[in-house]
């Protein structure tokens, strides 16, 4: 691979720059799950029944994950096209304003209708740019990795998931802790969402200090660039885009059955305290962040493809203990599935980036890259919580597994269809 060696990013520069950008916008990202859970029901959804309100709240939460794939094209274009910096940089102002605004948002009490659909209008800002910073932080750390350690570079970005969910859960329990319950539904829910303000001005200042990687470089100087990387991905890389996107969905949904919908079932159904809940989720976020590097290591030693399969057989198989779990509310019951679910995730989390980034050569591989994982995002989070209440309080919360199980067995057959060729960086 050549490179530029007036434009070679430092280790440092790549792994934190990388880091940090992720870590900011899922931080963004989360607190508004949160919210979505323990304030919006009340504040910006007012109605007799609990239930109703809770999957209205819900409702918003999944319009980030249909505005992503938006983000993702949008981005994705001029990632392609013009760098990955400047695309990453413009992404993550886009999240880092969405976010802050909702802090400043008034209640349905005070505006009535209006305030749900500003709320609306913020998550969709929020979901436009992760659907740009997810790629591009991938990218710039494996397009600047040696090939035998592409899914420990690519695993750096990876996680900003854990470090933001932690952040964010964290910055909820303190503020829980600190205030009353009248005091924080009145002002102390906006505090994350004003003060990740000072997050996005550092994310803002390092991402300033990173150079192009080499792979673009050398495309843009052997004329590589396409017109339009959109079209040339439908016209020559569907079979990537489609079964990529299916590949992906169970990870998305894992996660959010993990979070979201546990939180909401355990303290709505379980009887579990929301401080307990939130630190039932903390503690099952560090299980999360030690398995993704952990995965990356195994990735790199036996493909990225043969830790994904074996990751995703191994959720289907945790799809069938969801009733011996969460039918009762037993701490320490719920405590280990949510732990053994987070560890899960860590393994199938660790090298996705990377094994999705393989699929596309360097001129498509922003918006390639971008597309699976955000598409995905669709089939397998934008609702996911919804569905699962439903299915949980229609059924019995066994049925919530038994979704959990079909989605894996969709990203089984995906893995062992997907095109087996790996461009080149």
């Amino acid at each position: 691979m050549e490179t530029n060696p007036k434009k070679k990013n430092s280790l440092k520069h790549v792994l934190f720059g990388s880091l940090i950008g992720t870590t900011i916008e899922f931080f963004d990202f989360y607190i508004y799950a949160n919210a979505a859970v323990l304030v919006f029901p009340q504040l910006f959804f007012p109605s007799s029944d609990s239930t109703m309100a809770t999957l209205e709240s819900l409702a918003t939460f999944s319009i980030a994950f249909l505005s992503r794939p938006l983000g993702s094209a949008f981005f994705g274009h001029y990632g392609d096209k013009i760098g990955r910096k400047f695309t990453l940089v413009a992404a993550l102002l886009t999240m880092g304003i969405s976010t802050v605004t909702i802090g400043f948002l008034p209640s349905y009490a005070s505006i009535g209708v209006a305030a749900p659909l500003l709320l609306m209008l913020c998550r969709f800002g929020q979901g436009v740019g992760l659907g740009g910073e997810w790629g591009g932080a991938v990218l710039l750390a494996i397009e600047n990795a040696p090939p035998h350690k592409r899914a420990w570079y690519g695993m750096f970005p990876q996680l900003g998931a854990p470090i933001g969910l932690l952040l964010s859960g964290g910055t909820f329990l303190l503020l829980t802790d600190s205030m009353s319950n009248e005091d924080f539904m009145d002002y102390g829910w906006r505090i994350p969402f004003i003060a990740s303000a000072l997050l996005v001005i550092v994310g803002f200042y390092i991402r300033t200090k990173i150079t192009e990687t080499p792979s673009f470089e050398n495309a843009k100087k052997h004329e590589e660039e396409v017109k339009v990387p959109f079209l040339e991905l439908v016209k020559s890389y569907k079979n990537q885009l489609i079964f990529g996107t299916f590949a992906a969905i169970t990870t998305f949904l894992v996660f959010y059955l993990m979070t979201v919908f546990t939180l909401s079932w355990a303290t709505s159904d379980l009887g579990i305290v929301k401080r307990d809940g939130l630190l039932i989720q903390l503690f099952s976020v560090l299980f999360f962040a030690v398995f993704i590097p952990v995965s990356a290591v195994v990735a790199d030693k036996i493909g990225r493809r043969k830790m994904l399969i074996l990751a995703t057989a191994a959720i289907a198989v945790f799809g069938f203990f969801f009733s011996f779990f969460l039918s009762t509310g037993n701490i320490a019951l719920v405590t280990t599935f949510a732990c053994i679910g987070m560890a899960l995730m860590g393994f199938t989390y660790g090298p996705l980036g990377t094994f999705l980034s393989e699929l596309f050569p360097t001129n498509v591989r922003y918006s390639g890259a971008s597309l699976t994982f955000n598409m995905a995002g669709i089939l397998g989070a934008a609702f996911a919580p919804m569905i699962a209440i439903w299915l949980a309080k229609t059924y019995d919360v066994s049925y919530v597994g038994f979704y959990l199980v079909a989605a894996a067995s969709i990203s089984l057959i995906s893995f062992l269809v997907i095109s087996k060729d790996e461009h080149k960086f």
